[in-house]
């Protein structure tokens, strides 16, 4: 899961982005409103992590431009600014969650894991196909009582791929779940994890649909 971070303090942002990232987020970071409404502009994010006091303007203003254009993009306020006032004025806003610094990184995966499966619409947390479970919030699966241990890459292939099953899921999408936008792709990255995939699931489980990108089988009579 892609998560775009806006946050200027340096220290902060880093922390978040390293604790995020051991979590099985992709996260991305920007230091004011500009640089996030570019990187919003290219797409593929699943949330936002969103500091209310930025450099070139107010993080309310960013989240009232989402809204008014029709963008439920999930949205978790992290600020310092812990009033009441301001808490209400966020979540009027259009926030989805709220969190005041300090923070507890687990608390912040664990809430945007939230506000990510609300927007989608599932009630839980579990992901199944064909036999497989897949469990976002340990990076873990198991399949015919065999538990399996991924990756994070190879976690964010196959999540992209079991939220749509059976759905062909482009190479360059999956690249995207792979690297941010302001990262350098390797050629073959997507071949690689799918390879290793392929080796915990079975040679079956993922279908190659050649010069378009891969897809889950049908499931399994």
């Amino acid at each position: 899961m892609r998560v775009l971070i806006v946050e200027d303090d340096e220290t902060l942002a880093d922390g978040l982005s390293v604790g995020l990232r051991l979590q099985g987020f992709t996260p991305e970071l920007v230091t004011c409103c500009a640089d996030a409404r570019e990187a919003l502009a290219q797409g593929g994010f699943s949330a936002v992590v969103l500091d209310l006091m930025l450099p070139d303007g107010s993080g309310l203003d960013l989240l009232a431009g989402l809204r008014a254009g029709g963008d439920r993009l999930p949205v978790l306020l992290l600020t310092a600014l812990d009033q009441v006032r301001d808490r209400i004025g966020g979540l009027d806003a259009g926030a989805d969650d709220y969190l005041g610094k300090p923070f507890d990184l687990g608390e912040v995966s664990a809430r945007l894991r939230a506000i990510i499966r609300r927007a989608e619409g599932r009630a839980s947390a579990l992901l199944e196909w064909n036999g497989l479970r897949l469990d976002p919030s340990r990076m873990s699966g198991e399949m015919d009582g065999r538990e399996l241990r991924f990756s994070r890459r190879e976690f964010s292939v196959l999540r992209a791929l079991i939220e749509t099953p059976g759905v062909i899921v482009e190479k360059d999408r999956l690249e995207e779940r792979l690297y941010g936008w302001q990262e350098g792709v390797e050629s073959n990255a997507v071949e690689v994890h799918v390879h290793k995939l392929r080796a915990k699931l079975g040679a079956g489980f993922i279908e190659t649909v050649r010069g378009v990108g891969y897809r889950l089988a049908e499931p399994r009579p």
